[in-house]
């Protein structure tokens, strides 16, 4: 899944209806985020990624984010997160996959 623009209180309802829709309840699923465009995301966009790791790991699946950008990352380091998400520098990485 690709996301782009700004990830705040005002988008993150749609990223969540997203993220639910591609992470089924009853299946076990591989979910990368590409972040490499995504220009901001607040506290509101990182509980909602954070939701859907959750979701996906309770499924025995796993959400990860790629490619995210020097601000997002910065965010992920400052709260802990990048310790939690697996976290893919380069989303051309993934092609091999």
């Amino acid at each position: 899944m690709s996301v782009a623009g700004e990830i705040d209180l005002y988008t993150a309802p749609r990223l969540h209806s997203e993220l639910m829709s591609a992470l089924p309840a009853d299946s076990q699923v591989r979910l990368v985020v590409d972040m490499s465009k995504v220009d901001f995301c607040d506290s509101t966009g990182m509980n909602v990624l954070l939701a859907a790791h959750r979701r996906a790991r309770e499924h025995g699946g796993d959400l990860q984010l790629a490619g995210p950008r020097s601000a997002t990352r910065k965010v992920l380091q400052v709260t802990g997160l990048e310790s939690v998400f697996t976290v893919i520098d380069d989303p051309a990485e993934l092609a091999g996959q």
